[in-house]
């Protein structure tokens, strides 16, 4: 044996293999999934969210909107908060473009992982013309611009309460797809 070979064994003599069992995970690095999700696209969408003219809402007015053909009880079940939400946003104390900008890409994520609730918290203003009343009357401006958004609600007190909201999604095409799938084998 050389001089290396005996290096290495005398360096490596208390080392125990690790065992077969234990598994590592890793988890992807959500802007490298958006880089190679833009790269395999021939087409990157453009952010249709606008911040022109804003209608404040009143403090005390609780955000709510449902896109029309949206039963009353989705919209009553989404605000019960029995429609548990599958990721969440905290848009807390960023400068509106900012915002803007993380909600698009969030609503985009979760289109691409074909999550059909999301919970986004904004924050709650004391006053009509505070910064956080101002992003949450946006983020209702900018949820009914999107057309994929069935329906969005105040949150429920342990989800963040007047300083969140749920959103509901409709179904993607592949989604919609695997349940007929899935109901259509049990009614033959």
């Amino acid at each position: 044996m050389s001089e290396d070979d005996d290096l290495f064994s005398q360096e490596m003599a208390g080392v125990q293999p690790l065992a077969s069992d234990k598994q590592v995970v890793y988890l992807k690095n959500s802007a490298a999934v958006h880089k190679v999700s833009a790269d395999s696209a021939s087409e990157v969408r453009e952010n249709p969210l606008t911040t022109g003219f804003l209608n404040i809402l009143p403090c005390d007015e609780p955000l709510g909107y449902k896109h029309d053909g949206v039963q009353q009880g989705v919209l009553d079940k989404l605000r019960q908060g029995k429609y548990p939400p599958q990721a969440s946003l905290n848009l807390l104390r960023q400068p509106v473009e900012k915002c803007r900008q993380a909600l698009f890409a969030f609503f985009c994520q979760a289109q691409a992982e074909n999550l059909r609730t999301l919970l986004i918290i904004h924050g709650r203003g004391r006053e009509d013309e505070s910064h956080a009343n101002i992003v949450r009357s946006y983020i209702a401006k900018w949820l009914q611009q999107l057309d994929d958004v069935q329906a969005f609600c105040i949150a429920v007190q342990k989800d963040g309460g007047a300083g969140a909201c749920y959103v509901a999604l409709k179904k993607t095409a592949q989604a919609k797809q695997e349940n007929w799938e899935r109901h259509a084998k049990r009614s033959r």
